[in-house]
């Protein structure tokens, strides 16, 4: 996979906030190891989520832009599973979805069949799996045998669609194209990362990088 090369000073993230509000500027975060320095963007609200991917997710996603820059001339690997974001709020922690996770065919899908209505899980029982094309489908953890059980909310109901004769949801070109390169570099890359958190306020987010025991940990700043 070719890396993207960052512009400086995150301009690849004024570029994808072009069109919001210009007074309110989205919350950025730095941080640096022996390894990389790291510069990060956040969109918490459901209204700049769209600006940035021209979806919302369905409220159900944080999106991160992200521009790591490699120190010392030194090749790093750079992956999706080094990021966790955290809140301070409930302290949940979210590792990111891979495209296939949100849009792609053979994602689980958790159905409403009654009861109290379906909302994220917060234990930590078994991975967390996304929705599917048509509605983006809440997050939710699934049971250790890996299709609903215990896992599963009150009134839901999980199932794995094959997805053989599913036409390709148009979202996943998008999150495919903008997301952060899964590549090993010694040039600065940029892109995005989705988290399966919803309904939190950009002041309790923590984003936490750790690549094989470096660890990065950064607080997000608004600037007005």
């Amino acid at each position: 996979m070719h890396a993207k090369i960052a512009g400086p000073a995150l301009a690849f993230a004024a570029i994808l906030a072009a069109g919001g509000n210009e007074n309110v500027k989205p919350a950025q975060a730095r941080g640096e190891n022996e390894s990389v320095v790291i510069n990060a963007t956040v969109y918490a609200k459901p209204d700049a989520v769209k600006q940035v991917l021209g979806s919302d997710l369905d409220g159900h996603y944080i999106v991160i832009a992200l521009e790591v820059t490699p120190r010392f001339g030194k090749s790093v690997a750079i992956s999706r599973d080094d990021f966790v974001l955290k809140t301070d709020k409930d302290g949940e922690r979210s590792a990111p979805f891979a495209p296939s996770q949100i849009a792609g065919r053979g994602a689980m899908v958790v159905h409403q069949t009654g009861g109290s209505g379906a909302t994220p899980m917060r234990d930590n029982t078994g991975p967390i799996v996304g929705g599917y094309p048509g509605s983006i489908g809440q997050p939710h953890r699934i049971g250790g045998d890996g299709v609903g059980g215990a896992g599963a909310p009150d009134g839901a109901e999980a199932k794995v669609r094959t997805g053989a004769h599913e036409a390709e949801n148009p979202l996943m070109a998008v999150l495919r194209g903008k997301e952060l390169p899964q590549t090993k570099t010694d040039k600065p890359v940029s892109g995005l990362l989705y988290f399966p958190m919803e309904k939190q306020k950009v002041k309790d987010l923590e984003l936490r990088y750790d690549m094989s025991g470096d660890k990065i940990v950064m607080r997000f700043h608004q600037e007005h």
